[in-house]
This record gives C-alpha cells, sequence and structure tokens, in this order.
C-alpha cells in the first residue's frame, strides 16, 4: 500500500497539512475505481416519486489521488481540506433588477445554454447555436482555475494560484459578458473570504467583494438576467447575493450567530441552486463530517414581508439526516435536485418537491446515480445534453448520463477540486 500523499489534519478552526501521520481525521486518498452498473435506472432525467433505494450507477472509474502539491493551504478551514478517503465523497425581495440581457437565464445557471434545448423549462437562452463550443470551468482548491472542453481535451489554467485566491470552491458563468466568477474561501478563522471575476481567459482578474463582505464563501450561482450572483456563506451560517459588480450586498438566509454556533456544522450553508423562474432558492447545509446531519432546503427568493434572514417562515426542508450534502443543481425541465455528498461520496438525485405527509429525514426517493467517489464535491447538470458532471478532491472531473450510466472521468490527477460549471464559447 502506498502511503497517502497528504493528510489533513483539523485543529479547531484550523487545519494544517502534513505529511503522513498526525492527529485528528484520517482518510486515506488511495482510491479503488467501480465500474459503471448494467442497469442504472431510467433514462431521459425523469426521477420516479415512489419510493427507491435504487443504486442508479456505479462511480466514476480511474479516480486518482491527489498531488501533494494541491493540498490545501495552511490554516484554511474547508469543505476541500480533507484527504481522499478510501471508497465504500435570486433574490430576497431586494434590489430592482437589470435589464435582462442577450443570453440571460431564467433558471440561474451560466448564461450559456450548454446543451439545453431551446424552449425547455427553465433553460438559458441559447448563445453560440452551432458554433458553440460546450466548455468546462473548475476549480483546484489550491488555487488555481481550469477550464477544458466538456469532453476533457484541450485542458489549460486559465488562473493561477498568485490571483485565484487561497481556497477557490464556487465558479459560474457568464458568456453574455465574457466573465467567469468564483469564490475564494480565505483562512476560515479570518473571516476574509472574497468573490473574484475574470475574463473567459482569465485576465483581467478582480476583486468583486473584498475580504469582510463574506466569511467563508462556498458554491456560487448567476442569475444573468437580473444581474445578480447568489452563494452560500459557511462560517458566515448565511446565504448571500450581489450585483455582479460586487454592489448592493445582501443576506437572504440567516442560520446561526457567534462563534457557538460556528462551531455547529450543521449550520454550515454550503451548496446553492437558483429557480429564478420558480422565484425560488435552493441550499445545503452540511452537518459534520458524515455525520447524517445535513439538509438540503428551499425558500422563496423574495423575502417574505415583516420577515428578516434569521426568522423567515417560508423555508421547507426538503432532505434531513443526510451523511454530508455538498454542492446542489437542479433539472427544472423535469423537477430533479441533484447534489453531492461527501460523507457517502456520491451524486444523488430526487424529485424536488417532498411527497405529502413525507418526513424529510425518511425520505426513500433518493436515488445514487454515481458512486464511489473520492470526496464528491462540485456537481453541474446539462439537461438538455442528459449528463451532469461532477468534481472531487482525488482530482477526477466525471461525466455521467443524468441516470447515473456511462459514468467515466474525463481528467485525472487535476489536484483537489472544487467548483465545476458548463458553459457554451464562441468557437
Amino acid at each position: 500500500m502506498r502511503t497517502p500523499a497528504v493528510q489533513y489534519k483539523r485543529c479547531g478552526w484550523v487545519v494544517l497539512v502534513i505529511a503522513a501521520v498526525g492527529c485528528g481525521e484520517h482518510r486515506n486518498s488511495e482510491q479503488v475505481a467501480q465500474q459503471p452498473s448494467a442497469d442504472a435506472g431510467t433514462r431521459a432525467g425523469s426521477v420516479s416519486a415512489a419510493p427507491t433505494s435504487t443504486d442508479g450507477a456505479a462511480a466514476d472509474g480511474g479516480a486518482l489521488a491527489p498531488d501533494a502539491s494541491s493540498a490545501p493551504r495552511p490554516g484554511m478551514l474547508s469543505d476541500a481540506g480533507r484527504a481522499a478517503p478510501a471508497p465504500a465523497d435570486s433574490r430576497a425581495g431586494s434590489s430592482a433588477p437589470d435589464a435582462a440581457r442577450a443570453g440571460s437565464s431564467a433558471s440561474g445557471r451560466s448564461g450559456s445554454n450548454a446543451g439545453s434545448p431551446a424552449g425547455a423549462a427553465g433553460a438559458p437562452a441559447a448563445n453560440g447555436g452551432k458554433n458553440a463550443r460546450p466548455t468546462l470551468f473548475y476549480l483546484n482548491v489550491s488555487g488555481a482555475v481550469l477550464r477544458a472542453n466538456a469532453d476533457g481535451s484541450d485542458r489549460k489554467q486559465i488562473v493561477g494560484s498568485a490571483a485565484a485566491g487561497t481556497g477557490p470552491d464556487g465558479i459560474a458563468v457568464d458568456t453574455a459578458a465574457g466573465h467567469i466568477y468564483w469564490t475564494d474561501m480565505g483562512v476560515a478563522s479570518r473571516d476574509d473570504g472574497t468573490v473574484m471575476r475574470a475574463d473567459l481567459d482569465g485576465k483581467n482578474v478582480t476583486e468583486i467583494i473584498k475580504a469582510g463582505g463574506t466569511f467563508t464563501p462556498k458554491q456560487l450561482k448567476i442569475d444573468v438576467q437580473h444581474g445578480k450572483l447568489y452563494w452560500s456563506d459557511r462560517e458566515g451560517m448565511r446565504v448571500m447575493r450581489a450585483n455582479l459588480d460586487g454592489s448592493n450586498l445582501e443576506t437572504l438566509v440567516v442560520t446561526g450567530s457567534g462563534d457557538a454556533d460556528r462551531r455547529d456544522a450543521s449550520r454550515w450553508c454550503v451548496g446553492i441552486a437558483l429557480d429564478v423562474a420558480g422565484g425560488k432558492l435552493y441550499w445545503s447545509q452540511k452537518g459534520g463530517d458524515n455525520a447524517h446531519q445535513g439538509t438540503i432546503k428551499r425558500a422563496a427568493l423574495a423575502l417574505p414581508p415583516g420577515q428578516d434572514p434569521a426568522t423567515r417562515a417560508d423555508i421547507e426542508v426538503l432532505f434531513a439526516a443526510l451523511p454530508e450534502p455538498v454542492d446542489v443543481d437542479l433539472d427544472l425541465e423535469h423537477r430533479v435536485l441533484y447534489w453531492t455528498d461527501r460523507g457517502d461520496n456520491t451524486v444523488s438525485r430526487a424529485p424536488l418537491d417532498v411527497p405529502p405527509g413525507t418526513d424529510p429525514a425518511t425520505r426513500s426517493d433518493r436515488q445514487i446515480v454515481v458512486k464511489g467517489l473520492g470526496e464528491a464535491i462540485g456537481v453541474w447538470v446539462d439537461a438538455g445534453g442528459d449528463r451532469i458532471f461532477y468534481t472531487s478532491i482525488a482530482g477526477v472531473v466525471g461525466v455521467a448520463a443524468l441516470d447515473g450510466s456511462m459514468a467515466r472521468s474525463l481528467l485525472t490527477n487535476q489536484g483537489s477540486l472544487t467548483g465545476i460549471a458548463l458553459a457554451d464559447l464562441p468557437q
């Protein structure tokens, strides 16, 4: 057996990168590939509301251990800061929207169609048409913004560690304006998270939310139509948004306050997804490491009159007692929720709506579609292309059909990966 390349040690609010031995959590970064199941369930993105616990497909074949050089930096507490385990991981009430632009999204996704059929419910307007090139943008938590073609070819780093930040985590793309956005978690104990912007080629990097504006920003989504960015703030215990230039910073949801609450990982907001046309916001609260404290919640984009982000009464719990949910995304055409879970190393899906009379903690309609990942983090749903993309701390960018069949690795040995987004770029 090989010695794990890197291990991470959690001590209070600090993560230390150490060599082979240390106290605290130990996870072996070795991965064993699993082969896709012959029968991966229903195609065309549909998910039956009937109870099922069927594992839709097996995992990402060929997941490899992250390079030691890609480990999170000392002092950074992050969901992407654990060594990969052995396998068995739009608007609250607020400002008037900006004028809609060409390529705007009605679903809170990147400003491109990225394979979505024209006219699909909630699908973004097409930008590139036949001349568009579906392109993946993804992040290395050690400090890099990367992109590649949707088949994994032509991979390149477009922003290096000096400009990408201390802990890039969530990414969104506005092809109409020619911008990419990403969150930088910073060092959690310092409350110094930021939100960054650059051109599609990685040039002209700009800090649009400066340190102190957000605590530990995580997954990021964009509402191009109304000129808004939305993100979850983990240690900040809140969901936030701002204009695309960083102005008009708002808090939409608050799940706790103070240091005592900050130590409770069940309050940590991590993933985020938008249904702009439907007026809904979705987010995950991950809980402790594989602690089965995780929840996925939904609320209106508009803050109810007379309520504030900490006391709003419109929050619905869609799932509870999940192992450790991280990023979330939506297939609005079929009304299906997708998410990664770092606790059981999977990508899952389920109907967006809780069946009447069902306890969110005992829902049986969760379908695991990809499993055996080396700490699953990012997920992106391309409903029009009948596929999902995902990333892992083990350094893999993977792709599968919506039902999890045909799961395979597009890229391996990419370092410790976090967010991912798909956008159509001009040829």
